[in-house]
């Protein structure tokens, strides 16, 4: 490594630590990694001088389902961005209609409206908010050691240590270790409105559900009108080798919760897709949930096409050959 290229990195953590987190970089520091990300392409990422190279296996939780800088959406984006924008949530959007269409195509059941927003936790959020607002109950039921983003009501419905430094959780939220129907089943009562449950929890050691427990989840939920919410930020659009990982157990939910990797790693966006009957909660008025940035007219163009590269039975049939190489 030459002066300029220490100096140049030492540089960028310096500011780092000034200006951004100098939490992570001591965290860094402590475990000797000094890894900066520079260029990446595909399932590369190099480091900033370009003299280590990596194959990104984190994926940043299924952002770069799709590899980093991927040339379809790359090329997708910078056409579109030569006659869209951002655009306006109040206002009706050809793209925003052409992407929910699309998810409504992909999605079992009766999962055929869906509200985006600008990130995970905010779709968590809503999720979260239509439940009980269709319901007219409270409780919200999720799994010890989970997670589901780091906004208000995702926070609730998180593990202990993401949400302890700011403060209580939330009223009416209550957790079950996952996997473990009778515990969920004694947690049920009349004022619970949803479960909400990561098909594989990440954060908890990518603990696979067995058969049973995730048809069992769905029985209780329908035997006690519970809605079943489920989280596929990190699972869905393939990462499994089937389009959406709760398909694995043929259950329907309620609810579906995207992000990640709905952005193609490229433009941020996620989606809470619902039925029908729970889209009724937004008929009186349409405008008590809105995002600035959420749907907006860029996002979906790239949305619709990572759907569309997803739903590939090639790249499904891909997803499938690599898991093979690495078991």
């Amino acid at each position: 490594m030459g002066k300029g290229e220490k100096k140049n990195r030492k540089k960028i953590i310096d500011e780092y630590s000034k200006h951004v987190s100098s939490g992570k970089v001591a965290f860094y520091k402590k475990y000797g990694i000094d890894f900066i990300m520079g260029k990446r392409h595909g399932p590369y990422l190099e480091d900033i001088g370009g003299k280590k190279e990596v194959i990104n296996l984190h994926c940043n939780g299924g952002v770069f389902n799709l590899g980093h800088r991927n040339s379809e959406i790359i090329k997708l984006l910078s056409e579109s961005l030569n006659e869209l924008d951002i655009g306006n949530h109040h206002l009706l959007s050809p793209e925003r209609a052409k992407t929910a269409s699309l998810i409504a195509e992909l999605m079992p059941g009766d999962l055929t409206y869906t509200v985006f927003g600008a990130g995970g936790g905010e779709a968590v959020d809503l999720a979260i908010k239509t439940a009980r607002a269709y319901t007219g109950k409270t409780k919200i039921i999720s799994c010890l050691g989970g997670f589901h983003g780091h906004t208000g009501y995702a926070l609730s419905a998180g593990d202990d240590k993401y949400r302890t430094p700011f403060g209580l959780r939330l009223p009416g939220f209550v957790q079950v270790p996952f996997n473990d129907l009778i515990s969920l089943e004694k947690a049920i009562d009349d004022d619970t409105a949803a479960l909400i449950l990561e098909t594989i929890p990440a954060t908890l050691g990518i603990v696979i559900p067995s058969g049973e427990y995730m048809q069992g989840v769905e029985k209780l939920c329908r035997t006690h009108e519970v809605l079943l919410i489920m989280d596929e930020i990190q699972t869905g659009l393939g990462r499994t080798g089937k389009l959406w990982a709760f398909e694995h157990f043929g259950i329907e939910p309620d609810i579906v919760i995207l992000g990640k990797g709905l952005s193609g790693g490229i433009y941020p966006i996620s989606a809470t897709v619902m039925t029908k009957r729970i889209e009724s909660v937004f008929h009186k008025d349409p405008f008590i949930h809105i995002s600035t940035f959420g749907g907006s007219e860029l996002g979906c163009r790239v949305a619709a096409k990572v759907l569309e590269i997803s739903a590939e039975s090639s790249f499904l049939a891909h997803v499938n050959k690599l898991a093979g190489m690495f078991k």
